[in-house]
């Protein structure tokens, strides 16, 4: 019989729950496209459907390792988010307003 997770959790010391709980933001702060598109549960082609495109252009578009601001904006913004682009410097982080959403 399958065991409830939160039955595994609760079995856990607190150290062992607190290094699982940071490795696990430390995984959601970093994701591919597709990834977060899959942790969002929407498939290519609701995705498609919700940008105005064709599920191929979406394959495409998560395959590509450069692309425009605008296009990666429109992408997040069909899975309900809003993109903002941080400069971070030793003295501090910077939001960039020019690619603000207009």
């Amino acid at each position: 019989m399958a065991k409830k997770f939160s039955d595994l959790v609760a079995k856990m010391s607190p150290e062992r729950r607190a290094r699982a709980q940071a490795r696990a933001q430390e995984i959601m702060t970093e994701m591919a496209l597709q990834e977060l598109r899959r942790a969002r549960e929407l498939s290519q082609v609701q995705l498609a459907k919700a940008l105005g495109e064709k599920q191929p252009n979406i394959s495409q578009l998560e395959q590509r390792t450069d692309m425009y601001v605008s296009t990666l904006r429109k992408y997040i913004e069909a899975m309900g988010g809003e993109l903002e682009i941080i400069a971070r410097f030793p003295e501090g982080a910077i939001r960039i307003k020019q690619f603000s959403a207009v």
